[in-house]
């Protein structure tokens, strides 16, 4: 939502500004430009990328324009599943997670929210398995570090790959202004007038690429880069979650430990989590 917001005002700052020192907003319609600057970023940005990062940069990029996922609720009902798996570790022991670990919507245990992040859902039920079998504790951390990490690097690459092509964008107009400077000067013949209309075609593309590369392009890496440090947290917080299951600590001091790595804005409060862990006793 803050992406469209974020868009249209810098439409309306950049359009306001031109017309009102007396621009003509039909100079800026180069559609010839366009196919330069557009179906160049287009095509290095295929020809230097795999098809899983192409997906995937669209995908997280499209994205951006609904609201994170990541929210308090979110968090909340994450401490309440895991405080509900240790409760059932507590009462009917370790083995009494297969039937949650094969089917996570089958008891109510994963709520909808949780259950709508497949990746983080698929996380939790392959570490909850791997503790069903008896794995050292030292030796699910150290998987589920790797795990992160590898997520981490995989989960970067459409953000790089996004980042490099805002970057490129105004080499990209430049070059359109170049092509428009050629076609220019192979019209040296025309009267003026219409020289000043191909010079003033030409510049559009310089235009276009720094307005699209700052304006439009940068502002959804940067919301994707935000997105994956909330994405990251969330699995932190799963991981402590998973640790506490394998050292045996209390549903309630569970419920705490992962209620201590989740970011500020996010984190319930003490008397918020207290009321939630009541109503789901």
């Amino acid at each position: 939502m803050f992406v469209i917001i974020g868009y249209i005002m810098v439409v309306g700052a950049v359009m306001g500004g031109f017309l009102a020192s007396g621009g003509h907003a039909g100079v800026l319609f180069q559609p010839f430009e366009m196919v330069i600057i557009f179906g160049a970023a287009l095509g290095a940005f295929l020809a230097g990328n795999s098809m899983t990062v192409v997906k995937g940069a669209f995908g997280a990029a499209t994205g951006t324009l609904k609201s994170c996922k990541q929210d308090k609720a979110f968090y909340s009902e994450l401490v309440l599943c895991f405080f509900s798996l240790s409760q059932k570790i507590r009462k009917e022991g370790l083995l009494s997670l297969e039937g949650i670990i094969e089917n996570p919507s089958g008891d109510g245990t994963f709520t909808p929210k949780i259950l709508a992040d497949h990746h983080l859902t698929d996380f939790i039920c392959d570490n909850l398995r791997l503790l069903v079998t008896g794995i050292e504790e030292h030796q699910l951390e150290d998987l589920m570090e790797q795990s992160l990490e590898i997520h981490h690097e995989d989960a970067h690459g459409p953000i790089k790959a996004i980042q490099r092509i805002g970057d490129a964008m105004p080499a990209f107009g430049i070059v359109a202004a170049v092509m428009g400077v050629v076609h220019t000067m192979e019209s040296i013949s025309l009267p003026p007038a219409e020289l000043g209309k191909l010079i003033a075609a030409a510049l559009v593309g310089t235009f276009l690429g720094i307005l699209i590369s700052y304006g439009f392009i940068a502002p959804v890496a940067a919301v994707m880069e935000e997105r994956l440090e909330s994405e990251a947290n969330a699995y932190k917080c799963a991981q402590k979650g998973i640790m506490c299951c394998i050292k045996g600590v209390s549903p309630p001091m569970t419920a705490e430990y992962m209620r201590a790595v989740i970011t500020g804005s996010m984190r319930p409060s003490f008397s918020e989590l207290e009321a939630q862990l009541k109503s789901a006793k």
